[in-house]
């Protein structure tokens, strides 16, 4: 069972920032890793995605030009930094990963973390 471990959400302003990290297993640097977001009452969405080296990376529309995906030196830990938060920005945050790109593409991703709160106050 891989675990994927979460934390920096919290409270914090329209217009502020935020910074999410995600450890992964130790082995874990081949995985494609991202985050997807459930705000109450919608669907889950797609956040942003790298590949195994951070090269590649994905964002969804909602996000682009406001945050940004990277990787750590040790290629198991992903990092989310989020700017110029909005209200609709508020959410439960997952932590991703998995063996195929292809899983974030369709939604059917192969780990989860158990994600963190994030809340934009306007």
């Amino acid at each position: 069972q891989v675990q994927l471990v979460e934390s920096g959400g919290g409270l914090v302003q329209a217009g502020g920032s935020l910074k999410l990290s995600c450890a992964g297993p130790r082995h874990g640097s081949s995985l494609t890793m991202g985050w997807f977001r459930q705000a109450p009452g919608k669907e889950r969405e797609i956040v942003a995605a790298t590949n195994w080296n951070g090269v590649a990376t994905f964002y969804g529309d909602s996000v682009k030009g406001r945050f940004s995906i990277s990787r750590g030196a040790a290629m198991n830990t992903v990092y989310l930094q989020m700017n110029s938060l909005k209200p609709e920005d508020t959410g439960v945050y997952y932590c991703a990963a998995d063996r195929a790109w292809s899983g974030f593409k369709t939604g059917n991703i192969d780990y989860w973390g158990e994600g963190v709160q994030v809340t934009v106050s306007s």
